[in-house]
């Protein structure tokens, strides 16, 4: 048994609370660029932010985070902050769509977690958290490029095949995947997506999902299964690594799974170096 909400020392923050975040945030902005890059963007006003963010407080002073919306995401988190969290996140119900972040606070979330939520439809318990903070070792793929906005509906297909092919299941929901298309334009509209299309066919596609603190995070990387095993994987990767750099943070990471042997070569190809390890909690 968990101890009652009203007496634990976790409570909702504010954007009275946004000095004390970004600090602890500047901790670790590599494992934490994606609950950051939130932060920067929308504060901390659950309305805004589309999620709330719980502090877990110790002698008044904000010890750790967690970042609860379509993903829960805990931040600087020991064991006793990962308690009272999965207490918090057990009274209100599970509105996540995966439980996310560094895979010790991960696997201890999910334990406390897993009696009331259980079973989930896949644990991925080990995700190599990767980084390059120089330039790519191979050489980029000079038809990679940016999206443009007109080109959404020549990516849109192969974004729903990444997403299907990576989480297991169609990201075209009831909703006939309105609120899919609008993310894939989103990020059309914010210049952090990019691919290499020819004859209105995409062969490889990236985005850039989060941008804070110095870092910048590689996510939804896919290349056409009809090409793959010829490279184009790690030369389009090392054209978004180049074109990242260039334009976001010298720094850039992404987390893979440990069992896609394929990604994982090619990423060590590009020179990307393993500095800690993910775990992910699917529903």
């Amino acid at each position: 048994m968990g101890l009652p909400l009203r007496s634990t020392p976790v409570r909702l923050l504010d954007d009275r609370d946004l000095p004390a975040v970004r600090q602890l945030l500047a901790r670790d902005p590599v494992t934490d660029v994606f609950v950051a890059s939130r932060v920067e963007a929308c504060g901390l006003d659950p309305w805004r932010l589309g999620a709330e963010v719980w502090g877990h407080i110790v002698d008044g002073r904000i010890a750790a985070l967690c970042y609860s919306g379509a993903n829960l995401w805990p931040v600087g988190a020991g064991p006793a902050s990962v308690r009272l969290f999965a207490e918090r996140a057990r009274r209100a119900g599970r509105r996540c769509s995966s439980i996310v972040g560094e895979a010790g606070s991960v696997a201890e979330l999910w334990r406390h977690l897993e009696p009331a939520w259980g079973p989930a439809r896949e644990v991925r318990a080990e995700q190599p958290l990767l980084v390059i903070d120089g330039p790519p070792l191979i050489a980029p793929d000079r038809l990679v490029r940016l999206v443009r906005p007109d080109e959404l509906d020549v990516l849109l297909p192969a974004s729903v095949a990444m997403f299907t092919e990576e989480i297991g299941v169609s990201p075209v929901g009831a909703d006939g995947g309105t609120l899919y298309r609008a993310r894939v334009a989103e990020f059309i509209g914010q210049r952090r997506s990019f691919a290499r299309i020819e004859d209105g066919r995409v062969l490889f596609k990236a985005e850039i999902g989060a941008v804070a603190g110095g870092v910048c995070q590689v996510q939804g990387v896919w290349v056409d299964p009809s090409m793959r095993g010829r490279g184009l994987g790690a030369a389009g990767t090392a054209s978004v690594v180049a074109l990242a750099q260039s334009m976001y943070a010298p720094v850039v990471s992404l987390y893979v799974n440990d069992f896609n042997l394929p990604a994982r070569r090619a990423y060590a190809r590009v020179g990307f170096d393993r500095v800690g390890t993910f775990a992910s909690v699917l529903f």
